[in-house]
């Protein structure tokens, strides 16, 4: 059973949960992205909350900006040092202070945020487990210096624009509608049903500014005439590595995230395992949900 809880950060910022499990119990903690929200996860919270499958307490937050959690006006508010700082407090509502998350997973911009508290704050969780989000070093190095990766996140820019929130909801949502459609001119993918429509049009009419202000904060983005972009990042070797035993799941197919993303990772992350979905696109989650759960299992088993 799925439940929710606002949990109000000493900070200032709410940020309004779906749970699952006993509090108390040992906590799996999960992270949507753009421009998703927490209830992407409600089939996993429900899975590993229940007694045969480890009886987890399982939190799903949406992030700041995203549906009724706290959504300030300012970019600025979107920087990563913020992201980071509402995990931070957010796992010590759930565990307690002192007391790490048995997991952490998270995708796309969750996983932006999950990879800095990761290196950040390695005490905090004992496992990380990533689907489809760039480490920050492989990212700057193909938006850098990497053709096909620089065209393939050009929607960035898009969303940048300080009109891609009346744009976004245009013709009932239409083009964000249109992020999930199936590579290769396939059209809206089987996992879309009407049902999950309905989840997605609930959350996007809560407001668009914040989702779009991830874009707007961050200067990880191809560069360009005139706008450097990842071109002008420079990310010290101690802000890249992490050390707690990591795996990661990728969608091949996916059509923004190249696979070579997934070059050199061992460089920054020792303890890593990377396991290739060849079928799966971006929304990995969606579309196959049974190999994320299979990983988590794998991952807590370690």
């Amino acid at each position: 059973m799925i439940d929710t809880v606002d949990h109000a950060l000493p900070h200032g910022t709410t940020l309004h949960c779906r749970v699952s499990g006993e509090a108390g119990r040992p906590v799996l903690m999960f992270l949507h992205g753009f421009p998703e929200g927490a209830f992407i996860w409600d089939g996993l919270l429900e899975h590993f909350s229940r007694p045969e499958n480890g009886g987890w307490r399982c939190v799903a937050p949406h992030l700041r900006g995203f549906g009724p959690s706290s959504s300030p006006q300012d970019v600025q508010a979107y920087r990563a040092k913020h992201l980071v700082q509402d995990v931070v407090a957010l796992i010590a509502a759930e565990c307690g202070d002192g007391q790490p998350l048995a997991a952490l997973i998270a995708h796309d911009w969750g996983g932006a945020v999950a990879w800095n508290v990761a290196n950040q704050r390695p005490e905090l969780l004992q496992r990380l487990l990533i689907v489809n989000s760039p480490h920050p070093g492989a990212f700057v190095r193909e938006l850098q210096n990497n053709p096909a990766q620089q065209a393939a996140s050009d929607y960035m820019r898009f969303l940048c624009r300080p009109d891609a929130e009346a744009l976004l909801a245009e013709n009932d949502f239409a083009r964000l509608f249109g992020f999930f459609d199936t590579p290769g001119g396939g059209g809206a993918p089987d996992w879309l049903t009407p049902a999950v429509r309905d989840q997605y049009r609930q959350q996007w009419r809560q407001g668009l500014t914040g989702p779009c202000n991830y874009y707007r904060a961050s200067p990880l983005r191809p560069p360009s005439s005139d706008d450097p972009g990842a071109a002008a990042v420079q990310l010290p070797p101690e802000m890249l590595t992490v050390r707690v035993p990591t795996q990661v799941l990728w969608g091949m197919n996916d059509p923004a995230l190249l696979p070579g993303l997934l070059e050199g990772l061992g460089d920054w992350v020792p303890d890593l395992r990377v396991q290739p979905l060849p079928a799966a696109s971006h929304w990995v989650v969606h579309e196959q949900p049974e190999a994320v759960a299979a990983a988590l299992t794998g991952l807590l088993a370690r």
